[in-house]
C-alpha cells in the first residue's frame, strides 16, 4: 500500500491501523484523539512498497513498520457548539497540551492480508489559564491494539482502487489511573487520578471495525474514504473522579469514531518532485452520547469536531513521510447521559488544530 513513481502514482489512504490507541478517535481537547491516526494519502498497493514484494510473480512476505506523532494544544472551551469566550474572559479555561506516540506494524501474510498491531505513549499536561505553574502532567503507555485487515481485491489492482476492512482486539495495557497532587480550596492538598482528558489510555477490553477504500479518477488525482469505531462494551473504567455531580463519581468507558475522507494527487509533472503528493479532505471524529454495546453511564464528554485537513507526503526508497494539519470548523461538545439525568449541559475544550506527522518504513 503505497506509492507508485512515475505518472502512474494513485494516491490513496495512510495506513490500516486508524483505531488503535488508548483512547483512539476523540475529537480534540478533553474530547481528544488519543491516537496519531496514519494519516492521509498513502500507502497504495500498486505502489513501490508492496510492488517489491513480488519476486519472479512470487509473494514475498513484507514488514512496514509506522512511526506516528501527533499533537495538539485545547483551551477553547464550548457547550455545544457555541464557544464559551467567558472562560477565556475570566481566566478560568482548562488548558491541556498533549503529545501522542505509536509505533504501527503491519506485516504482509499474502497480498490481500496483513497482521497490524499498535504501541501507543501518552505525554500530556493540563493546567489551569490562571495557574499555568500548577501543571499536572501524566505520561505512559496507552492500550495495545492486536488484529488483521484484508483487502478487497488483490492489490496490485488495474484500476488503482481497493476496498479494505481491518479489525482489532483493544487490550486493557493503557494506564487510567495516573495520579498526582491537587490542591483543595482550603489549601490542603490530596492524591487524586488526572483528568480522564490526559490518562494514556483507559484499561479496558474492546474491539475496532474500521474500512478504507481509494480509486484513481481523473487527471491522477484518486478519492480515498476511511471509517472506523473503536467499540468499547464495558460500562465504566472503575477509575474515581471525584466530582460532586450525580452519576459522575467514576470515569465513563467510552466507545470512540473517525471519519475521513477527500481527494489526494502526486506530483508528476515535475521530475525531482516525483514521490510528492498532497491531499485535501473533511474529518470528523468524536465521542457518542452512547456507546454501540453495553450501557453509557459515568463520567464523559461526549462531543466530535470535524476539521479540513490539508496534507502531504512524500515517498522515496522504502521510506516514506506523510503530515497533515486538521483545522477544526465545528466543534460540540454534547449532552451526556449523566448531563440528560441532572439537567445540565458540560463543557469541553477543544483546539483549534492539530499536528500528524508519520515516518514509514518497509523491509
Amino acid at each position: 500500500m503505497n506509492f507508485k513513481p512515475g505518472p502512474a502514482l494513485a494516491v490513496s489512504l495512510l495506513s490500516a491501523v486508524v483505531l488503535s490507541l488508548p483512547s483512539v478517535a476523540h475529537s480534540q481537547g478533553c474530547v481528544a484523539a488519543h491516537s496519531p491516526q496514519p494519516i492521509i494519502s498513502g500507502l497504495d498497493p500498486t505502489s513501490q512498497f508492496s510492488a517489491r514484494k513480488f519476486s519472479n510473480g512470487e509473494w514475498i512476505h513484507g514488514l512496514t513498520v509506522t512511526a506516528g506523532y501527533r499533537f495538539y494544544n485545547s483551551y477553547k472551551h464550548y457547550i455545544g457548539t457555541v464557544y464559551q469566550v467567558q472562560r477565556q474572559i475570566n481566566h478560568n479555561a482548562v488548558v491541556n497540551h498533549v503529545n501522542l506516540f505509536e509505533v504501527d506494524v503491519n506485516y504482509r501474510l499474502s497480498p490481500r492480508n496483513s497482521f497490524i498491531a499498535t504501541v501507543p505513549f501518552l505525554d500530556a499536561s493540563r493546567h489551569g489559564q490562571s495557574s499555568p505553574h500548577n501543571v499536572y502532567r501524566s505520561w505512559g503507555i496507552g492500550d495495545v491494539t492486536l488484529g488483521g485487515e484484508t483487502w478487497v481485491w488483490r492489490p496490485p489492482t488495474e484500476s488503482h482502487g481497493n476496498i479494505n476492512f481491518s479489525y482489532q482486539l483493544k487490550l486493557p495495557t493503557g494506564i487510567n489511573d495516573a495520579k498526582g497532587p491537587k490542591t483543595l480550596s482550603n489549601g490542603s492538598t490530596v492524591i487524586e487520578p488526572f483528568d480522564e482528558s490526559i490518562q494514556p489510555g483507559d484499561g479496558t477490553w474492546g474491539f475496532s471495525l474500521a474500512t478504507e477504500a481509494y480509486r484513481e479518477l481523473i487527471w491522477k488525482t484518486s478519492g480515498y474514504f476511511t471509517g472506523s469505531w473503536l467499540f468499547s462494551p464495558q460500562d465504566t473504567t472503575g477509575v474515581l473522579t471525584y466530582r460532586s455531580a450525580p452519576g459522575e463519581g467514576v470515569i465513563s468507558a467510552t466507545d470512540q469514531y473517525l471519519w475521513r475522507g477527500g481527494f489526494s494527487r502526486p506530483v508528476t509533472e515535475v521530475r525531482f518532485l516525483r514521490g510528492l503528493a498532497f491531499s485535501i479532505g473533511g474529518r470528523m471524529e468524536g465521542v457518542p452520547v452512547r456507546d454501540a454495546f453495553g450501557s453509557s453511564n459515568g463520567f464523559r464528554r461526549p462531543g466530535y469536531v470535524i476539521s479540513i485537513e490539508p496534507g502531504m507526503s512524500y515517498s522515496r526508497g522504502r521510506y516514506m513521510l506523510t503530515a497533515s494539519g486538521p483545522w477544526a470548523m465545528e466543534r460540540n461538545r454534547k449532552t451526556s447521559v449523566t448531563d440528560y439525568a441532572n439537567h445540565t449541559h458540560g463543557d469541553a475544550a477543544f483546539s483549534d488544530y492539530t499536528v500528524i506527522m508519520g515516518l514509514t518504513r518497509s523491509f
